[in-house]
């Protein structure tokens, strides 16, 4: 029996290894339950691979948002970086009033960084004035394509809008962190990689760090009934070594990558033999930056260049290691 879910408690947390100052330390990592994402709730159905509105309620209140906190101080050792996460975005008054975010930018005064997400919309100058220097704000931009964005991602704002936040941010003395989808619905994995490769580029004069996100399949989403059917594979770990590859000593931000379910057939994954070492790969190049740390030998790296071809020819982003198996892709 599932247990009921509590308003004033936390979705989750836990600790982490991230960057702050320029050295390697301990995060707390917080997931709050809010009122969800304004944009999810909009009657649109909301982005196609989003599955976190299962982390929102309704009727959450600053009391229960403030018990929140509470426990998430009962849990923190002083890392010196803290993470807060929501189901949409932390400058929505409706999932985070402006009581509930001083106290927070006030509990955590003494951490060397803050990290919190949001929408470009809810980003203005009037309140960036108001910000920490500690903050860092990660933008779910996803993608430069605004086709992608809109018939892919079904995202609901555009890259411009994200630029613009991005810059708002860092005139301010804001740090940001950029997301980036690897893998949005509907691409082929080539298509992936250099769509991924090209928004990182656009994305870099705005950004200190470029998070490269491969898409994980999230119950009760679009992404889940393509996946289901056959017309979704996630992506490849080659893939996104290809993207750090490409984009290692070409840009100015961090480029790093934390996938969700890695290993797993929802989330990024190569044959399995090797996902273990391939993901550990893409973490040390995270903190390094150095490409050396990308190097991985395993057989089915031809596999995933066949796999490509495949695509090509057949004109199709559906899964080809499902519905033919490898043998049957071209040599």
């Amino acid at each position: 029996m599932n247990r009921e879910r509590l308003p004033y408690e936390l979705e989750a947390s836990w600790k982490e290894k991230d960057m702050a100052g320029g050295e390697t330390v301990d995060a707390q990592v917080l997931i709050m339950r809010t009122n969800g994402c304004c944009w999810a709730k909009a009657g649109n159905g909301g982005c196609t691979m989003c599955g976190y509105r299962s982390a929102s309620l309704t009727g959450v209140t600053e009391e229960d948002l403030n018990k929140q906190i509470d426990l998430a101080l009962s849990k923190y050792k002083g890392e010196p970086f803290v993470k807060i996460y929501t189901s949409g975005s932390f400058f929505d008054t409706n999932e985070i009033p402006e009581s509930i975010r001083e106290r927070i930018f006030s509990e955590y005064s003494g951490c060397k960084r803050i990290l919190v997400e949001s929408r470009p919309e809810f980003l203005t100058s009037n309140l960036v004035s108001t910000l920490p220097g500690t903050l860092t704000v990660a933008l779910g931009m996803e993608s430069s394509d605004e086709e992608v964005l809109r018939t892919c991602i079904n995202k609901g704002f555009t890259a411009a809008q994200s630029k613009a936040a991005g810059e708002l941010l860092k005139d301010g003395g804001i740090g940001v962190r950029t997301y980036l989808l690897l893998k949005p619905p509907y691409l082929t994995e080539s298509r992936a990689i250099d769509g991924a490769v090209e928004s990182a580029r656009f994305a870099d004069p705005f950004s200190d760090e470029i998070s490269i996100n491969p898409l994980n399949v999230q119950h009760a989403t679009v992404v889940e009934r393509l996946w289901k059917r056959g017309e979704f594979r996630s992506p490849w770990i080659w893939s996104l070594i290809e993207v750090m590859k490409r984009l290692s000593g070409t840009v100015n931000s961090r480029i790093m990558s934390s996938p969700s379910g890695g290993g797993s057939q929802r989330g990024v994954h190569n044959c399995g033999k090797c996902d273990h070492d391939a993901l550990a790969a893409i973490e040390r190049f995270s903190f390094t930056q150095d490409p050396k740390d990308l190097e991985v030998q395993c057989e089915c790296k031809s596999t995933w260049e066949r796999y490509m071809q495949s695509e090509r020819l057949l004109g199709t982003a559906d899964d080809l290691g499902r519905a033919f198996g490898s043998d049957l892709m071209i040599r």
